[in-house]
């Protein structure tokens, strides 16, 4: 098991920064970090995101995990492994860009939104799927879908929030995913240590 399926399982939380500048970026990675989150992605969406990843993967403490967020070429998934990214979150489901995080040695989170799709991750060689955006799904319909397929590891993500989070984990969702209810939060390192209280009372 990887470093990274370990943190994910362990802590059931993959936190997401999308920010419109990487200063504000590496700020909200550094908040998370403070926080307790050991699984932090970075979007591509964020200007200069290949650079925080950079600064974060070199600076974090041990049992911190640095990924990309928003890939959807081999080329970045590339360009993110070289920054020290140690995992790889797409909004959709693209053999190259599984191939190419498989290769690279890192874990991998593609985008699925249907159980097809689902379980052509699997035999691509994933071990999570990201459900997104889990606003399209609903914590008992995910219920259902995995008494029919056990086998799926699921991190919903899109619309997850601090309130829904436990509802999520409690369907059988091994992680979920989320951003804005962390860093727009007025107190973002008080909604992660809300989170981590959530997901722990859901996993009791």
């Amino acid at each position: 098991m990887s470093a990274v399926s370990a943190a994910v399982r362990e802590q059931g939380i993959v936190a997401i920064v999308r920010a419109a500048d990487a200063e504000s970026a590496a700020r909200d990675v550094a908040t998370l970090i403070d926080a307790g989150l050991r699984v932090v992605e970075v979007s591509l969406v964020t200007p200069n995101a290949l650079d925080v990843i950079r600064s974060a993967a070199a600076s974090a403490p041990d049992g911190v995990l640095i990924g990309v967020g928003t890939a959807v070429t081999a080329e970045e998934v590339q360009g993110a492994a070289r920054a020290g990214a140690r995992f790889v979150v797409s909004p959709v489901l693209r053999e190259r860009v599984l191939k190419a995080t498989l290769d690279a040695g890192l874990e991998a989170l593609p985008g699925v939104a249907t159980p097809t799709e689902a379980l052509q991750a699997l035999e691509w060689g994933s071990t999570f799927v990201k459900l997104f955006p889990a606003s399209l799904w609903s914590p008992t319909v995910l219920r259902e879908v995995l008494t029919a397929l056990p086998a799926l590891q699921t991190v919903p993500t899109g619309g997850v929030t601090i309130d829904t989070a436990p509802e999520w984990v409690r369907a059988g969702a091994v992680a979920v995913g989320i951003g804005g209810a962390l860093t727009r939060a007025s107190d973002p390192a008080g909604a992660a240590h809300a989170l981590l209280e959530t997901i722990a009372a859901a996993r009791a």
